[in-house]
């Protein structure tokens, strides 16, 4: 699988410490996506939206979304410290993979592709790679069970691509608010109430959601 946008593994790495994000691959762009300081981690707290991805290599920063039928990939290689998530949106994509960035990144193949890609092309290793998954979430009848094929999508890819899930929350019908910490790859997890699921999930239908075609929680902690 090859949807590489043209010229992607020719830039040079970030320095350490840097960051990167979906913008980053159309040009360098200076990151204005919201952050914020939580005093109760004493982390600086990244909201990683739909469409989006982030990659880090700061311990002190902790990446958060929120998930009905989406899903988060957290993805890490902890010997070069650099680790990242996205958050897409559909199993597949039949238009350009050379449009806008926000709009192919909704799509899962190439949503998995960019961030593996992205920590690689840092010096990372597909052996060494720790991943762990999360959303797929039947929230709301009506959507054909998107979720779930959603969830279905991310186990074979990374089966398809050799890639282990060392940990993972994914099916059901609730929404999930997702907290992880790519220093240390530790993930902390909760279900979302009903009402806040529904409007979640009204928000995926706006955003035209159709469907084009066991729970293992592993090292993840679950907070209220």
């Amino acid at each position: 699988m090859n949807l590489r946008p043209p010229g992607l593994m020719n830039r040079p790495a970030p320095a350490a410490g840097a960051t990167v994000g979906a913008n980053d691959c159309l040009a360098e762009v200076e990151d204005t996506r919201h952050r914020y300081f939580d005093r109760a981690l004493g982390m600086t707290v990244v909201n990683v939206f739909q469409g989006d991805y982030y990659i880090t290599s700061r311990r002190d920063e902790v990446l958060t979304t929120v998930l009905g039928s989406c899903i988060a990939a957290c993805i890490r290689d902890p010997v070069i410290g650099y680790g990242g998530m996205n958050h897409f949106l559909l199993p597949q994509m039949g238009g350009d993979v050379t449009g806008p960035m926000s709009a192919s990144l909704r799509y899962g193949s190439f949503a998995m592709e960019q961030l593996i890609n992205e920590i690689l092309r840092r010096g990372g290793r597909r052996e060494r790679l720790e991943v762990k998954v999360f959303g797929g979430g039947n929230v709301m009848a009506g959507l054909s069970g998107v979720g779930h094929k959603n969830a279905d999508f991310i186990e074979e890819f990374l089966r398809n691509e050799g890639l282990a899930i060392a940990g993972m929350h994914l099916r059901g019908n609730r929404a999930r608010k997702v907290q992880y910490m790519p220093g240390s790859g530790k993930v902390r997890m909760r279900e979302v109430g009903t009402s806040a699921a529904q409007k979640l999930a009204t928000k995926e239908v706006a955003q035209n959601v159709k469907v084009i075609v066991a729970e293992d929680t592993g090292a993840i902690e679950l907070f209220d």
